[in-house]
């Protein structure tokens, strides 16, 4: 029987997270990428671990990678989406807020995903209808709440629409103050929390993020989870919409959408 792609995503995802967790606290060779950001030798062997899996499984489909980037055919609309570590500064100060991110995406929609953390070794997945976190082989539906009140942000470059909107401005309003509590994670996986109801919202400024290999997995993870998903401007990811609102609830998204209208309106 032949498997099926969200096991395949899981078991890619799992395979790249294997490696993430066996060289941690390792000494770790650094590649310059653009401006500050690097690479160490954890990402560019977890996404070969990632990549081989795939590729056995699909070998007609194409693969797009962080660090190798785009490779095989695609001929056939089917392309995978991978970021193998999420979070490399974080992993290169021995901190264990990463994640591994594996997404199909057929066309302009994404099919299915999984979001590994390699610490806990949960992984979030999708099979594009439901999300699950499957933990030590057994798997639970995951529920989005917005109960904690907990807003993930990223402060992370790049800001294209800073005149409109900086997420650190989001801090020192006395709106936000009043109704959330910020939290910082640096990676990822706090979209995964998200849809897990570990997280109330999450916030980033950014472009076309459901094509990108960081976000699309988690993306895709908060729509089938039933969370709302825009870009900061309000509008559907797939409509154009740019940056990342992903809320647990209608009321939560509303709020934040209010608080980031402010910013453009207080800015014009």
């Amino acid at each position: 029987m032949s498997t099926t792609d969200h096991a395949l995503a899981i078991e890619a995802a799992e395979a790249g997270a294997a490696v993430v967790r066996s060289q941690y606290g390792s000494s770790l060779t650094r590649f310059a990428k653009v401006g500050t950001d690097f690479a160490t030798t954890a990402d560019i062997e977890a996404e070969k671990a990632i990549l081989d899996v795939l590729g056995a499984a699909r070998p007609d489909d194409g693969l797009l990678g962080e660090e190798s980037g785009r490779t095989g055919t695609g001929g056939n609309g089917r392309t995978w989406l991978v970021d193998p570590l999420c979070g490399t500064l974080n992993y290169s100060a021995r901190t264990m807020l990463v994640s591994v991110n594996v997404a199909l995406r057929t066309g302009t929609h994404l099919a299915v995903a999984a979001s590994a953390d390699p610490f806990s070794e949960e992984v979030f997945w999708t099979d594009g209808v439901a999300s699950y976190v499957r933990r030590a082989g057994t798997d639970q539906r995951l529920v989005p709440s917005a109960e904690s009140t907990l807003v993930d942000l990223n402060l992370d470059p790049p800001f294209p629409h800073r005149d409109a909107f900086l997420a650190a401005r989001m801090l020192a309003d006395d709106g936000f103050i009043a109704q959330f509590r910020p939290r910082v994670v640096s990676s990822t996986l706090a979209v995964a929390w998200v849809a897990a109801g570990r997280r109330a919202a999450y916030v980033t400024d950014g472009r076309d993020l459901r094509q990108s290999v960081h976000f699309a997995a988690g993306i895709a993870l908060c729509e089938a989870a039933g969370c709302v998903v825009t870009g900061i401007d309000g509008r559907p990811l797939h409509a154009g919409g740019e940056g990342l609102v992903a809320a647990a609830d209608e009321q939560t998204h509303a709020a934040l959408l209010a608080l980031i209208r402010r910013q453009r309106t207080e800015r014009d």
